[in-house]
């Protein structure tokens, strides 16, 4: 069973989000995949970090607690890319959420449970596995595992790991060798790669930038830490059939009134991973930079069971992944390189189109919205799903990414630098002059390499854009290449240095340098 009240438990889950019986909630997804094993988990959401009732409320489990911020970062939760707090901005949700949740929240354990053993998981403990620049210290901070003193970490996606966890301490077996987990160690067993310590990435950046070139969730990996070492054991496979049963659970999808699903409620998942690699982007070593695709049948069994939900209208939210027509770009081989430059991945889109018809013409289904967002350098593969989602999928406007539009920027971002943005919007265009639909686009400003130069490229190219909806600083987090760049103000691939926007008044300046060529109607966000 899963509760939030009563004792006994054999996990507790504390979550620094609203817990929701939901597929998209990171807390609700595990607590599901335990309880669908026998586990008996209570839960505990958004707790009052000031005070310590709430974490004594369901007592002590059998087998452990595991902790989690959710879905971000606390530290990218609270503060603008500029470092101010967000609960002075209008325009933010405001969450109870302490900067750096999981080590107020372990501590907390720590002083009134002692002897129960702690997970720590998500994205704050995902990406903050090693040693790694943190933005709103400007420093370089040891790995999470350290801060938290929890007794194992897991990364990226972690259903088949706590399933395990909770296995081996049912069993009363260590902890030790579990694929996509971290932990300390005195020794290094065979066949580690070894990190440069913690100790030579906080006084060397060349050592920095060696560490974040070895990083790889397919590789075994060790970094010295004072006189122990960490290490991360590879990521475990995942595969197609295991997420068919994820998605197959029951999920209630009644939501939290204080949730952030609200407009999601009904979304249905079809991936995970992306290949698209951006350098701002820590995707690649959170769960990998491989597609891994539901079954076609399981997605829209999920989708005909939403017809029956007693708040269900007709419309899925939206049906897709990190970029939602990625779906069916798999690849099964086991090599190590960049899948969105294979020459043998399949860019027809006829797997994602099949299922996009499949799914509309289910009893009961008014649309099928596609909201994630597309990679339009993918899209203009086959006219075909352009198409299909113009005439069926877009509710108002479709999402792209262009980013920037400075080849001296895009290339270090690792975006696309050629003319595929124009053949996009040329072939969106024709499909869409009588459907007065249009394209809702994102930029970023103040990027490894940016200049006032370059953001005025940008903003004589943006003058006579419609939908312009973001254009947000840079802000470094954990573990990116963008990352890596901005703290050692070199380029990781070849050691040479670039520009920076280290200042605020900079990054300002070069968001503002945007802004005033933009159409009156867009320059009210500047302020965002």
């Amino acid at each position: 069973m899963i509760k939030k009240t009563g004792n006994n438990f054999d996990i507790i889950i504390i979550t620094a989000e609203p817990y929701d019986d939901h597929p998209l909630s990171p807390a609700g997804i595990i607590a599901k995949i335990l309880d669908a094993k026998g586990y008996d988990v209570g839960i505990i959401d958004t707790p009052d970090w000031k005070k310590d009732d709430d974490f004594l409320k369901l007592g002590t489990p059998k087998l452990c607690f595991c902790i989690t911020s959710g879905s971000i970062d606390s530290m990218l939760n609270n503060y603008t890319p500029l470092k101010r707090n967000r609960k002075e901005d209008p325009h933010a949700k405001i969450t109870a959420m302490p900067d750096r949740a999981l080590i107020v929240y372990c501590n907390k354990i720590k002083k009134h449970f002692k002897e129960s053993k702690i997970v720590i998981g998500g994205i704050e403990a995902s990406l903050r596995r090693f040693a790694h620049y943190d933005y709103w210290n400007n420093n370089v901070r040891s790995t999470i595992l350290a801060d938290t003193r929890a007794d194992i970490l897991v990364y990226g996606n972690g259903e088949i790991q706590s399933l395990e966890i909770a296995n081996r301490l049912k069993k009363g077996k260590d902890l030790n060798g579990i694929e996509g987990t971290c932990i300390f160690s005195k020794v290094v067993p065979e066949n580690f790669k070894i990190l440069p310590s913690t100790e030579q990435v906080q006084k060397e950046k060349t050592q920095f930038i060696k560490a974040q070139n070895m990083f790889s969730i397919n590789d075994n990996l060790a970094q010295p830490h004072a006189n122990r070492f960490v290490l991360q054991y590879k990521y475990p496979k995942y595969t197609p059939e295991f997420l068919d049963w994820i998605y197959s659970l029951d999920y209630s999808r009644n939501l939290d009134e204080k949730s952030f699903l609200k407009l999601a409620q009904f979304s249905v998942t079809t991936h995970r991973g992306c290949i698209g690699e951006c350098s701002f982007c820590s995707i690649a070593e959170h769960q990998g930079s491989k597609i891994i695709s539901r079954s076609k049948e399981s997605i829209l069994s999920e989708i005909e069971k939403l017809t029956k939900h007693p708040q269900f209208k007709g419309y899925i939210d939206d049906l897709g992944g990190p970029s939602a027509n990625m779906y069916g770009m798999d690849c099964n081989t086991t090599c190590k390189n960049s899948c969105i430059t294979c020459k043998t991945l399949d860019l027809s889109h006829k797997k994602v189109i099949d299922l996009l018809q499949s799914a509309r013409n289910i009893k009961g289904i008014k649309k099928v919205f596609v909201s994630s967002g597309i990679r339009y350098d993918l899209a203009i593969e086959n006219p075909d799903y352009i198409k299909e989602i113009s005439d069926h999928h877009i509710s108002g406007c479709l999402k792209i990414a262009p980013e920037h539009f400075s080849k001296k920027v895009l290339e270090l971002m690792n975006k696309p630098r050629d003319n595929k943005f124009e053949k996009f919007i040329s072939q969106f265009e024709k499909l869409n002059k009588d459907k007065k639909q249009a394209l809702k686009y994102y930029f970023m400003v103040a990027h490894p390499g940016d200049d006032i130069d370059e953001c005025h490229l940008l903003g004589t190219r943006l003058k006579d854009f419609d939908n312009v909806d973001s254009i947000q600083i840079f802000t470094p987090t954990p573990m990116s290449i963008s990352t890596c760049m901005y703290w050692t103000g070199m380029n990781p691939k070849n050691l040479k240095k670039m520009h920076i926007p280290y200042t605020y008044g900079e990054k300002k300046l070069l968001k503002n340098e945007v802004f005033k060529h933009l159409k009156p109607q867009y320059t009210n966000r500047r302020k965002r």
